[in-house]
């Protein structure tokens, strides 16, 4: 019982076609269906004959196919010429409805092929695109896996030759680390790159959440304006800490960005800060906030105010 319903199931949605002797066998319950309607009909309108069986041509066509809705049209032609439920015995007006009967069936018969037709490409179609993103998953996930073990020996091999210059070191190693972290987030968006807001709480995640607060619409930066951000914000945050809002008991740090167009505009605001003495000469973090975003037809512009660093970004958004 169970793989006669399976076999129905998949008939009908065209998944596969049924054996020829479900599908007789179908077809003949649908015309004695229509038979028996139409005997119940002819108690009201004895002079319908063929209108009962355009839904079992319908239904057959649709599970079996046009072949056995062909069968089924002449059958059930056939079936409203020689039976009678009336007095009224076969003449010309029979066979002119008969023609007009099997008319309807070859447009319905045309129309439900068509249709199947239609669905079976679409579902090669579907199948493939599934099969291809399957692919394209597994190709991204072998490339991030890839990824991440040479940064990882590349993280190994500064680390052996630095060994005996832990300032160097200690300025290298969380520039890779906020790389590594930056990929990871672009590979949780499948490759396309990573929310702003996303990119920022991985690099402030370590601070006190109520001395900092983001203010902007969600943002998706592709992969390469994430990276360049990804190290900007780094450097701005380590020194927030070591000197700016981070580093006293009241500093606050406010970030905030809009677009307009394709022009993406991010403000850095540190405020109860302590007092910001001299500056000393530019060192590879300023030179690395000044040509981050060159690239991308941007600029960064940084004042250390008396209560800490006013930072202005400005960039074009590369499409994806």
């Amino acid at each position: 019982m169970f793989k006669l319903i399976d076999e129905f199931r998949r008939g009908w949605q065209g998944t596969s076609q049924p054996s020829p002797f479900f599908s007789i066998g179908f077809a003949a319950c649908c015309l004695a269906l229509a038979t028996g309607a139409r005997w119940c009909l002819a108690l009201i309108r004895p002079d319908v004959f063929f209108t009962p069986y355009l839904p079992a041509v319908f239904f057959a066509t649709a599970l079996g196919g046009f072949r056995i809705g062909i069968v089924t049209a002449i059958a059930g032609g056939a079936l409203g010429m020689i039976l009678n439920f009336g007095p009224s015995p076969a003449d010309s007006a029979r066979f002119a409805l008969m023609a007009i009967f099997w008319i309807v069936c070859g447009l319905t018969i045309w129309g439900l092929e068509h249709y199947r037709s239609v669905v079976a490409q679409q579902r090669q179609i579907s199948k493939r695109l599934i099969q291809e993103e399957e692919y394209r998953k597994l190709l991204i996930d072998e490339l991030q896996h890839r990824l991440k073990n040479k940064l990882s020996t590349i993280h190994a091999v500064i680390h052996q030759v630095l060994q005996d210059q832990p300032q160097t070191w200690a300025s290298i190693d969380p520039r890779i680390r906020a790389l590594s972290a930056t990929d990871d987030l672009i590979a949780r968006a499948d490759g396309s790159g990573c929310d702003i807001k996303d990119l920022l709480l991985s690099e402030l995640g370590p601070y006190d959440h109520v001395r900092f607060s983001l203010n902007g619409d969600p943002l998706l930066l592709p992969a390469k304006l994430a990276v360049s951000l990804a190290l900007i914000f780094h450097e701005l945050a380590t020194n927030a800490a070591k000197y700016g809002a981070f580093a006293a008991s009241r500093g606050l740090l406010q970030v905030s960005w809009s677009v307009s167009g394709d022009r993406l505009s991010i403000i850095w605001d540190e405020t109860e800060g302590p007092p910001v003495g001299a500056v000393g000469q530019a060192g590879f973090g300023t030179r690395l906030l000044k040509s981050a975003l060159r690239p991308f037809d941007g600029k960064t512009e940084i004042a250390f105010l008396k209560t800490g660093a006013h930072c202005t970004m400005q960039c074009r958004i590369p499409p994806s």
